[in-house]
């Protein structure tokens, strides 16, 4: 341990001088410096080079059960408390997490809203029978950047979004007709959004109408009835957005695409989703589909 200490201070700190207070010999120093790391101590750094690499690939937004969950990947063997230990150790943690605070206008006109028919039931068969949708704002210099975002729950994939520097009907509307055109829904679908005066406007309730989508809203100041989408805004900032200064809306609108595209729905692990991100996931499911209908494509053929 001390000559641990003596390395790990000698640009503090002449070697003469720590020889002297420890009572070492500085002979003694020198020797400990050319011996070869143990077994255990080579494993160590080796692990912490991997863990390194990991937590560096993901933007340093992983904390310890995601690292470790990659290291089972690359099928490396250890335990989580290992990992989380390393970590602590060499001061790796996932970003800071910051508080943030979401605001829109209710629509309290009984006739314009629609019972909640998820009831906080997250949990979907598949692609495309849930939707949750949501408003949040980004600063910039230049003002609040809005952005609006419709996710699938069978996923957690984010299907559509938009950003405007109005929060406004066209706003969510947009992120909506993105989201039918890229996934195609079957009727039937439920579109879920808390009572803001955007999601119960005319025109956004006859595009549902329009499409065969059933609107779902959520109960009057029951913040955990559309928690998944207030769970993504959440992510969104306080592993990115808090982090990065914009010095206008057009900068920030760009850094969010490459989040949500790039960065959330191809490559970051989600726990709900047993660590694979939202593509992996629909994608597997997509494989497992097409594996139970092979004996009947193949009897079709022959």
């Amino acid at each position: 341990m001390k000559f641990a200490f003596m390395k790990s201070h000698v640009h503090k700190f002449k070697v003469d001088q720590m020889a002297k207070v420890f009572e070492v010999s500085r002979a003694g120093y020198y020797k400990y410096l050319q011996r070869k790391p143990g077994v255990r101590a080579a494993r160590a750094l080796a692990l912490l080079a991997k863990i390194k690499q990991i937590h560096q690939g993901k933007r340093r937004n992983y904390g310890s059960p995601r690292v470790h969950r990659e290291l089972l990947k690359q099928q490396e063997q250890c335990s989580r408390r290992y990992v989380a230990r390393l970590m602590r150790q060499h001061g790796i943690s996932s970003k800071i997490r910051k508080h943030w605070k979401k605001t829109t206008r209710s629509n309290h006109d009984p006739a314009r809203i629609a019972p909640n028919l998820l009831a906080q039931n997250f949990t979907v068969a598949a692609p495309n029978l849930a939707w949750v949708a949501d408003i949040t704002y980004i600063w910039t210099r230049e003002g609040w950047l809005y952005l609006a975002a419709v996710m699938d729950l069978f996923s957690r994939k984010i299907v559509g979004f938009s950003t405007s520097a109005n929060i406004d009907t066209a706003l969510v509307l947009r992120a909506l007709e993105q989201a039918v055109c890229h996934r195609q829904p079957g009727k039937g679908l439920i579109h879920h959004s808390d009572r803001g005066s955007q999601y119960s406007s005319d025109q956004f309730r006859n595009f549902l109408w329009k499409c065969g989508i059933r609107p779902s809203m959520s109960a009057k100041g029951h913040c955990y009835d559309n928690a998944v989408a207030e769970s993504f805004f959440h992510t969104l900032k306080t592993e990115h957005t808090n982090f990065c200064e914009y010095a206008s809306r057009a900068e920030a609108a760009a850094s969010v695409f490459e989040y949500i595209e790039v960065f959330y729905n191809r490559e970051r692990s989600h726990s709900t989703l047993d660590y694979v991100s939202p593509a992996q996931f629909e994608q597997a499911y997509c494989e497992s589909r097409l594996k139970l209908a092979q004996p009947a494509i193949e009897a079709i053929i022959l």
